[in-house]
């Protein structure tokens, strides 16, 4: 039972060490609004299975911290909040970067989907309620870090 239950820690605490977001991997991203420019630090999820675990299990999320998802293309995107236990404001947007549509402190743990409403290339992910605080509105736009 007592390697079991070590088993059980050291799983959880390398599952927690590997979901934090990585300040060595974090990459500027602005947001240009009419009134200013905001600056983000980002995790780029790219691939298949970056996106799909996405900000799942981490257990904070800085201020001006974030993960953009970056799918490739302009497609019809939803996501959700399975195994996401921060709030998050997510902001969709074309291949140019123009914001579409944001859902603003979406419910951590939630299997609600969240639709993009138009085709959608980016999703930025931020600290719930941040968007509101910086005035970011639909048709800001992401300038996206070189690739």
């Amino acid at each position: 039972m007592q390697n079991r239950l070590v088993s059980f820690f050291l799983f959880f605490f390398v599952v927690l060490l590997n979901n934090q977001l990585n300040a060595e991997t974090l990459v500027p991203l602005q947001i240009k609004s009419a009134e200013q420019i905001h600056t983000f630090h980002v995790e780029i999820a790219r691939e298949q299975s970056d996106r799909a675990n996405g900000l799942m299990f981490r257990q904070s999320l800085g201020f001006d911290q974030g993960m953009l998802f970056d799918f490739g293309a302009e497609q019809h995107v939803t996501m959700w909040m399975r195994n996401t236990s921060i709030s998050l404001d997510m902001l969709f947007a074309d291949e140019e970067g123009l914001i579409h549509t944001i859902a603003t402190r979406t419910e951590p743990f939630s299997d609600k989907v969240i639709p993009g409403r138009k085709p959608t290339r980016y999703v930025l992910e931020i600290k719930g309620g941040r968007t509101n605080l910086a005035g970011i509105k639909p048709g800001d736009h992401l300038i996206i870090p070189e690739k």
